[in-house]
């Protein structure tokens, strides 16, 4: 899971933070208003939940009336289905052709799932509502998938802690958000990623932390780097714009591209992280991934 890192100095600005519970996760927001008054940046975060909500309608497969569920048993043509559906299996289509067919919700059990990307899109358009209102710095936390816009405050970058999947407590190591930060793998929900060549449920990585300008693509790139495993960092080094952090089955953390870290290992979950040390970046090749990072015990 990515979580949220905080500025070690006190915000000075108005902050709006709020909890929805959508989509059968909770996500988050920080919004910093800025410039825009704060009844404004109320009602736009308002919006933005709505979008949410308009997502689950459309697309949870757990409600059998939903358009994605009448369009997954053939009752619903997908030019009568709403504008929304094809906007996201054109974005599935694009993820499947990135990630080799690694990612590929057309090769899923029972049919058409495109949920281990509509998260990630849901809470991209979620993030672009705030960004129209014109707050200074937007973070949506979609269950740990996270979105971020301009700055929490002037000069600093969102910063994002990433889960030792080893230990939950931990943080791996805390990145600067380049707009999206996505983490897949079984350590929290246990075996769910489906490896589309084999048929089964398989994955090679404990986890794959994937960061890039967008979370819809981030989200289904980190599935398909943790189904494809070493054989994924070629895919991933040739997304422009987009690197990982990943760490195998013995606990090894290594770096594919020049991901943007900002500090080393070894932070507790939920503590305050300060600016300050950078941690070496192995870069990867297109064998595989990169030498490992350190991860601290204890």
């Amino acid at each position: 899971m990515s979580q949220p890192g905080h500025p070690g100095a006190p915000d000075r600005e108005p902050v709006l933070c709020h909890d929805e519970r959508v989509m059968g996760t909770v996500v988050s927001f920080d919004v910093r208003p800025g410039p825009v008054p704060l009844s404004d940046a109320r009602l736009a975060l308002r919006r933005a939940c709505v979008a949410l909500a308009r997502a689950d309608a459309v697309f949870s497969l757990w409600k059998p009336d939903s358009p994605m569920s009448r369009l997954r048993r053939g009752e619903l043509a997908q030019a009568d289905a709403p504008p929304e559906v094809a906007e996201v299996l054109a974005r599935c289509a694009l993820a499947r052709h990135r990630s080799a067919g690694w990612f590929d919700p057309w090769a899923m059990p029972g049919g058409l799932d495109p949920t281990g990307l509509v998260k990630g899109w849901a809470a991209r358009r979620a993030l672009e509502v705030l960004v129209a209102a014109g707050v200074a710095g937007a973070m949506v936390n979609a269950g740990g998938d996270v979105a971020t816009a301009g700055s929490p405050a002037p000069g600093e970058p969102w910063r994002i802690g990433v889960t030792d999947p080893g230990d939950r407590s931990r943080l791996l190591c805390v990145v600067a958000s380049p707009g999206a930060v996505a983490t897949s793998g079984t350590y929290e929900r246990g075996p769910h990623i489906f490896d589309p060549f084999r048929g089964l449920p398989r994955t090679r990585w404990r986890s794959a932390t994937v960061m890039g300008p967008e979370l819809d693509l981030a989200d289904a790139l980190a599935t398909g780097l943790c189904a494809a495993g070493a054989a994924g960092a070629q895919f991933v080094a040739e997304a422009a714009g987009y690197t990982a952090v990943v760490v195998d089955d013995l606990g090894r953390a290594r770096v594919v591209g020049e991901a943007p870290i900002q500090e080393p290992a070894g932070g507790h979950a939920g503590e305050n992280t300060t600016p300050g040390r950078a941690l070496q970046i192995w870069s990867a090749d297109r064998s595989g991934a990169g030498p490992p990072l350190p991860i601290p015990s204890g």
